[in-house]
């Protein structure tokens, strides 16, 4: 689809690299942004339309699918970090809180948007996965496991929207430099970088996007690694 005249709605668009999706989508030539948020008094950017939005709340979703009834491109951007390891004291509730944003939240938006994207004559759903859906480090146990769900999730999607023709986007990225992990010592991307490649993903038909070096590497390793399971070395 092409973002000139579209009409979108970005979840945690009020701040990080919601903020810098709701900006790139203005300056493409998007017609209309509304910038969720759980308090639309944060969203500061000039030109988008402040939504209320906590996507853990049934409520807000619902009420957010009712005053964005014209959107044609969804991006589910809402997400939360899991430091807490999976074998600690908290681990357990740690991850069933992230599951909740990372997951359901990202599905329970799907699920309120999917009519209206149909609608609107199928349009677009964008994911915010990460490399991590793929692999695990120190410390982002809890974190891999909800992204890896995510893009299970995405796929099952994929599958079930093509018949209204919607373009279901998964978007891998390493690394981002934004507060959820300002204490990572890594290298990391622009998220006005993302938002980029994302944008040039979606109007190039795409259905997954791999956002950065980072996320470029880890799947190129991973199908290696296959690869080499499959043939064997």
């Amino acid at each position: 689809m092409k973002i000139q005249g579209s009409t979108a709605l970005v979840t945690g668009a009020n701040r990080g690299l919601g903020l810098a999706y709701a900006r790139a989508l203005l300056a493409a030539g998007a017609r209309k942004v509304y910038a969720g948020a759980r308090d639309p008094s944060t969203v500061t950017l000039a030109g988008v339309v402040p939504v209320k939005l906590d996507v853990n709340d049934p409520a807000d979703i619902a009420a957010a699918a009712a005053q964005c009834a014209d959107v044609d491109l969804v991006v589910n951007n809402a997400g939360v970090i899991a430091s807490e390891p999976l074998l600690g004291t908290n681990g357990t509730d740690a991850l069933r809180t992230a599951m909740e944003t990372n997951l359901y939240g990202m599905l329970a938006v799907s699920q309120a948007f999917a009519p209206v994207l149909a609608k609107n004559g199928g349009g677009a759903l964008v994911n915010m996965l990460s490399a991590l859906s793929w692999v695990s480090l120190p410390g982002s146990g809890a974190y891999s496991v909800t992204k890896a769900a995510a893009w299970a999730l995405s796929n099952g999607l994929r599958n079930e929207l093509r018949g209204q023709g919607t373009q279901v986007v998964g978007v891998h990225a390493g690394y981002i430099d934004t507060d959820m992990v300002k204490d990572v010592d890594s290298p990391k991307s622009r998220p006005e970088d993302i938002a980029a490649a994302v944008i040039a993903g979606i109007e190039a038909g795409d259905t997954e996007v791999l956002s950065d070096e980072t996320s470029r590497q880890v799947k190129l390793g991973f199908a290696g690694s296959m690869y080499l399971k499959a043939h064997g070395s």
